[in-house]
């Protein structure tokens, strides 16, 4: 798991030596703040705004192998670019530009995982946000862990305040009830 955590880095130096804002979400942030589970990859996203992920693509082709045809076009149109780092690890990248993005990646801060190993994570509401919002199984797991782990420390009016929209945009107002029934369990 150690790789993993270093190849997170490797990738944060380099976002970094771009002045390119950006932090780490998914399952390593879930080592941060829920419960401990394998991950295979690394999550982040990249704050790219709209109408110049060209830039950030392009560049980032130059420097990651890839791990989907038409890498290019793929990320255009999806708006996440599959990537593989130099020793093989899978990357998830994707190129954030919502008002929510930008208060993830603004709010995010360091954690020392290893020592020497300091990544910089979304929140522990953000990464329920995101949870939420994506509604897998795995991902409803995640949130209870998350929920155990930082119990009372967790700014729900936050996390409600984020969600709801973006549920409304989804067309998915269940996603706020069944998260209002796990805070209450």
């Amino acid at each position: 798991m150690r790789d993993l955590f270093e190849a997170a880095r490797r990738l944060q130096s380099y976002l970094d030596s771009r002045e390119w804002r950006s932090c780490i979400i998914g399952g390593l942030a879930v080592q941060r703040w829920g419960e401990p589970r394998l991950t295979l990859d690394v999550d982040v996203t990249l704050l790219s705004g709209f109408g110049n992920e060209e830039e950030y693509i392009d560049d980032l082709l130059k420097h990651f192998g890839t791990r989907v045809p038409e890498a290019r076009e793929f990320a255009l149109k999806r708006r996440v670019m599959l990537l593989k780092a130099e020793d093989g690890t899978d990357i998830d990248l994707a190129l954030g530009g919502l008002p929510f993005e930008e208060r993830v990646v603004e709010r995010a801060t360091q954690f020392e995982f290893y020592p020497g190993i300091a990544l910089r994570t979304c929140s522990a509401e953000d990464l329920m946000v995101m949870k939420a919002f994506a509604e897998r199984d795995r991902d409803w797991a995640d949130i209870k862990g998350i929920i155990a782990r930082q119990g009372d420390t967790l700014d729900w009016q936050l996390i409600m305040s984020e969600l709801e929209p973006l549920c409304e945009l989804k067309e998915s107002p269940d996603i706020m009830r069944k998260l209002k029934v796990l805070r209450n369990s």
